[in-house]
């Protein structure tokens, strides 16, 4: 969970602080060579006994998340460029990605949610609403 959250706090840091004269294209393919070679170095780390097979094994996800993250990283370039302040942009998107899940995972994956959990679910709507005032 820190390197979860140590990374979104430099995500953030440096979506917000990507040029306005930058292209978002050209942001984002320096941003995947980046990825794809840290990537490659951690195959060092975490090696795989056979990488033709894992990647036979692959299923839609894998590809449906490289599509999601593109998405998230242009969305929230946009959002930052637009005038979005980096103090609210991630917290409003959680809460409304999460409200989203919950509701996925309650109905189409048949999870539970405890009186506890609800109560933070109502504290978030409300958090979300006192955010736009």
């Amino acid at each position: 969970m820190i390197i979860v959250i140590a990374a979104s706090v430099l995500y953030h840091i440096s979506q917000k602080s990507i040029g306005e004269n930058v292209s978002p294209i050209i942001s984002m393919i320096v941003t995947y060579i980046v990825a794809l070679v840290l990537s490659l170095i951690a195959l060092i780390f975490f090696p795989s006994k056979d990488i033709v097979s894992s990647v036979k094994e692959l299923n839609w996800a894998s590809y449906v998340l490289g599509i999601s993250v593109f998405a998230i990283e242009i969305g929230f370039l946009l959002v930052y460029r637009s005038g979005w302040s980096i103090n609210v942009t991630a917290l409003f998107s959680n809460i409304i990605t999460t409200i989203i899940l919950i509701f996925i995972g309650i109905y189409l994956l048949k999870e539970q949610i405890s009186p506890v959990n609800m109560v933070g679910i109502g504290l978030s709507i409300i958090g979300l609403i006192l955010m736009q005032k």
